[in-house]
């Protein structure tokens, strides 16, 4: 029987995690996503979407937590699709 491998914790930084657990709860947040995303996180708008979007596309936060980020995955992909069927 071949030996156990054991993985490396999963390394996301405070602010990734921060956002997946931001993106995952925004709804319970009083206001416009945007402001919580201001008042919650202090950041823009832009910058947290820029962020967001590379994040989900990483190996760290897939493991950190799959149903978020493929649902998110999935989201954004099917966006993709209309806005190319459109311009097609």
């Amino acid at each position: 029987m071949p030996p156990r491998t054991y993985r490396e914790p999963v390394a996301l930084t405070e602010t990734e995690r921060a956002i997946l657990a931001f993106e995952a709860e925004w709804t319970r947040h009083a206001g416009a996503k945007e402001e919580a995303i201001r008042r919650e996180l202090g950041m823009g708008p832009a910058r947290y979407y820029q962020l967001l979007g590379r994040l989900i596309d990483t190996a760290e936060a897939l493991e950190h937590d799959p149903l978020l980020v493929k649902r998110l995955r999935r989201v954004r992909d099917e966006r993709v699709a209309r806005r190319d069927a459109l311009h097609a």
